[in-house]
């Protein structure tokens, strides 16, 4: 199987090593791909941190060509935040977009966690916040992804047993 990503330390996406918990690759045709970036936030609170200070000017490049953060996001999410992790994963899905090879056509960060992680829950609002264009980000909880019938059976039986408290 051939890896979606080699790009880890690459500059030409975010020259850090910030990876996705899942990545789902789609066929678009014509030699193009999708890409749906997974975090899964199960049992995380918030926590500030901060973006890598040397990388800064890449991850404000990214922004900037990207249509999905609005102007004055990126002052909310430069500094020590509680939003550090999710902006650097959703402008991992934008640098992917945005890379010279053209490769990715199409692309989504998803962040999925538990209904009752409330930090996480509104993490996703405020985030969700700083963006003019929604399309490449949103969330949902593991329940409403188990009820939503998209998982084969045998996998949701299994994600139900592992992750779901009765």
């Amino acid at each position: 199987m051939e890896a979606v990503l080699s790009g880890r330390l690459d500059p030409a996406f975010l020259n850090s090593l910030r990876a996705f918990d899942a990545a789902f690759v789609l066929d678009l045709g014509g030699g193009t791909q999708g890409i749906v970036g997974v975090d899964v936030k199960y049992h995380e609170c918030r926590k500030a941190e901060i973006p890598r200070p040397e990388n800064l000017w890449r991850y404000l490049e990214v922004a900037g060509r990207s249509s999905a953060v609005a102007a004055r996001a990126t002052d909310v999410v430069e500094g020590r935040t509680e939003l550090a992790v999710m902006w650097l994963e959703h402008l991992l899905v934008l640098s992917m977009l945005q890379h010279v090879s053209r490769r990715w056509r199409w692309g989504r960060y998803v962040v999925v966690y538990p209904a009752g992680n409330s930090d996480v829950a509104e993490l996703c609002t405020r985030y969700a916040g700083l963006l003019v264009e929604r399309s490449t980000f949103s969330s949902t909880t593991i329940e409403q992804l188990l009820d939503a019938g998209a998982l084969p059976a045998k996998a949701a039986t299994s994600l139900r047993d592992r992750y779901i408290v009765a």
